[in-house]
């Protein structure tokens, strides 16, 4: 156990203000609590070093989703699959699998991290109204997550369309630069041909009623054209060898502080360059 950082709530206030992170701010937070090192108290312990530097005039955001979501379970193809069940297997598939609730519902914690079911419930904590959506707290969290859209839900109006138009700020605690999911947005703004899409329901709350509702937004999950290494990963560390954001260390994770509304206008002209060159091959 000699080897085991024990990292304090002090410390992380420290080594998360040198990356860059002051009051006011609203940063989009990507975190692996295990990289960090052994945290004095728990995860939430990194949730509250955070919120001190932000103060209540900042705003911290999470992609948190859900944890019983059949899109993250059954895979991008789920849909066509249940499709092709018998009768009986797809009606019971649909009655018993349970409906999402954003006042309820657990985060997605194996996709997204622990920390995602820390800020879901963090006094104070809005969540917005999409299955796969995100969790804020603080002074901008009711505009940035309020009515995030249902069909295309990373596009315009979206909060991460918000997080970039306040200024906002990415903030990856060990997390790693592949993960950055402010790119879904540069995803839907980058003009490019024939972006791959996917069609999927869940099930959620209407009017009082519980529907089985559809969605159609691009394939976050294969990628929106066929690239063969992972392009979001190619793309921040390009943004980061040429000079662009604050690396630095927090406990024992290597850690990478970003311009949200930067990172994103470079990775649509990234996606632009590189994508239409697939179209110029075929």
């Amino acid at each position: 156990m000699d080897d085991v950082l024990a990292v304090t709530k002090s410390q992380l206030v420290n080594e998360i203000k040198k990356l860059g992170l002051s009051e006011g701010q609203t940063v989009m937070l990507h975190a692996s609590v295990k990289s960090i090192g052994h945290i004095v108290g728990s995860p939430r312990t990194i949730l509250e070093a955070l919120f001190e530097i932000l103060t209540s005039r900042g705003t911290l955001m999470m992609l948190v989703g859900w944890e019983d979501n059949p899109y993250s379970i059954f895979g991008a193809s789920f849909q066509d699959d249940i499709d092709k069940w018998p009768e009986k297997k797809r009606q019971t598939f649909y009655d018993t699998c349970p409906t999402f609730d954003p006042e309820y519902s657990r985060s997605d914690i194996r996709e997204m991290g622990i920390l995602t079911e820390y800020l879901r419930t963090y006094p104070g904590s809005i969540r917005s109204r999409h299955p796969l959506g995100y969790a804020a707290v603080g002074k901008l969290a009711q505009y940035v997550l309020k009515d995030q859209q249902w069909q295309y839900r990373e596009g315009s109006g979206s909060p991460l369309e918000k997080l970039c138009d306040v200024g906002g700020k990415v903030l990856l605690l060990g997390s790693p630069t592949g993960k950055v999911t402010l790119l879904h947005f540069a995803e839907n703004l980058a003009d490019i041909p024939n972006k791959k899409t996917v069609h999927y329901k869940m099930p959620i709350i209407q009017n009082g009623d519980r529907v089985w509702k559809g969605f159609e937004e691009y394939d976050f999950i294969n990628g929106i054209v066929p690239w063969p290494e992972d392009y979001f990963k190619s793309i921040v560390d390009e943004y980061i060898e040429k000079g662009n954001g604050v690396q630095g260390t927090v406990g024992m994770a290597e850690c990478h502080f970003f311009d949200a509304k930067d990172l994103n206008n470079f990775g649509v002209n990234w996606m632009e360059r590189n994508f239409r060159c697939l179209e110029d091959r075929e």
